[in-house]
């Protein structure tokens, strides 16, 4: 195990913000995580697990204990009662994972592709993308318990998903480190085309599009509202999207229609249940933050609306203004209150 010492870490996010970490450790096993944890405890430093780096913001003062980046890139595969098993390492690519489920013609992750960052986030946020979330397919999520420092499998059950979340970043925050993901897919499952995006985009085809088929269409949608990362372009220099869609109750949501009529205007919403899921692309669009939206060293993505980028030099203090600034927009012109996506790791309170 290596530990550096001061190590800048917003080289390691895909914002390129934030300040260094007083120890970096990089854990290529079960045990150097171990080792890693008990360095921590030992000198009663905070911990924080970094993934990819592009799903957080990093104060601009950094982490002032131990950073803990999970390096197990390990994939395993086996058949079982007619699905193929992918035991991934928490530090794997998710891109290169999503590939490989392709390449092997096994659905159920193909409209995740293009989403960066590590397969040990994926359960964190239950990621999902285009009418796919990780919950769909995990099985289990085998985890490092801080409390006792035992390693345990947790069944899907008890992950708690819900929309964007898990125990992993609610009830149990800073419990567990995910160690590795087991996946359940599908050999020779038809693609997921149900999201509007992709209805679109294969219209007038007169075959049911293949899983690459459906992988290059969700990279190319992807690229065209810089939710892709390309060296180079400076509409991906984000954290990725920054608000969740907010789920409101039937009376919240008629009151934001009453709102909309009154300017005459429609707001794009999608059953969740006995809820209404509403756009929060559009809510930020429609409060005086149009892409291309530029207030110096952030703005907002010429792309997609809800991509807070990075223009060159900005701080996460800049970062964090706009995002003040978006909320109480919204707030006072929808009354819907917007959460951030992101982690924030070195803050006070946000």
């Amino acid at each position: 195990m290596i530990i550096q010492e001061n190590v800048p870490l917003a080289r390691l996010t895909t914002l390129g913000v934030g300040g260094q970490a007083q120890y970096l450790v990089e854990a290529v096993s079960a045990p150097e995580v171990k080792e890693a944890v008990a360095f921590a405890h030992k000198r009663q430093l905070k911990l924080f697990v970094l993934g990819g780096g592009s799903n957080v913001v990093i104060s601009d003062s950094g982490w002032p204990g131990v950073v803990l980046k999970v390096a197990i890139a390990e994939t395993d595969q086996s058949t079982q009662d007619g699905k193929r098993i992918y035991e991934v390492g928490a530090g794997a690519s998710w891109d290169k994972f999503v590939e490989l489920a392709v390449a092997n013609n096994c659905a159920g992750v193909e409209c995740m592709s293009g989403i960066p960052g590590s397969v040990g986030g994926t359960p964190v946020q239950n990621v999902g993308a285009y009418g796919q979330e990780v919950s769909q397919t995990i099985e289990s999520v085998q985890a490092l318990d801080l409390r006792d420092g035992e390693i345990r499998e947790l069944c899907h059950a008890a992950c708690g998903f819900g929309y964007r979340t898990s125990i992993f970043n609610t009830t149990e925050y800073g419990r567990y480190v995910v160690l590795k993901v087991r996946y359940a897919l599908t050999p020779g499952g038809e693609a997921h085309i149900d999201y509007a995006d992709l209805k679109k985009y294969f219209a007038g085809w007169r075959k049911t599009p293949t899983l690459a088929e459906v992988r290059d269409a969700v990279l190319k949608t992807r690229a065209s509202k810089g939710m892709l990362i390309i060296p180079g372009d400076d509409d991906c220099r984000s954290a990725g999207s920054f608000f969740k869609n907010p789920i409101l109750s039937e009376e919240e949501h008629l009151e934001l229609m009453n709102r909309a009529r009154e300017k005459n205007l429609d707001v794009p919403s999608f059953p969740a249940g006995n809820r209404r899921k509403v756009s929060a692309a559009w809510l930020v669009e429609h409060s005086g933050f149009s892409k291309g939206y530029n207030n110096g060293r952030v703005g907002i993505s010429g792309k997609h609306a809800l991509a807070i980028v990075n223009r060159g030099g900005a701080t996460a203090g800049d970062v964090l203004k706009l995002k003040d600034e978006i909320q109480r927009r919204v707030q006072d012109i929808w009354n819907v209150k917007l959460i951030p996506e992101p982690v924030f790791v070195g803050f006070d309170a946000v």
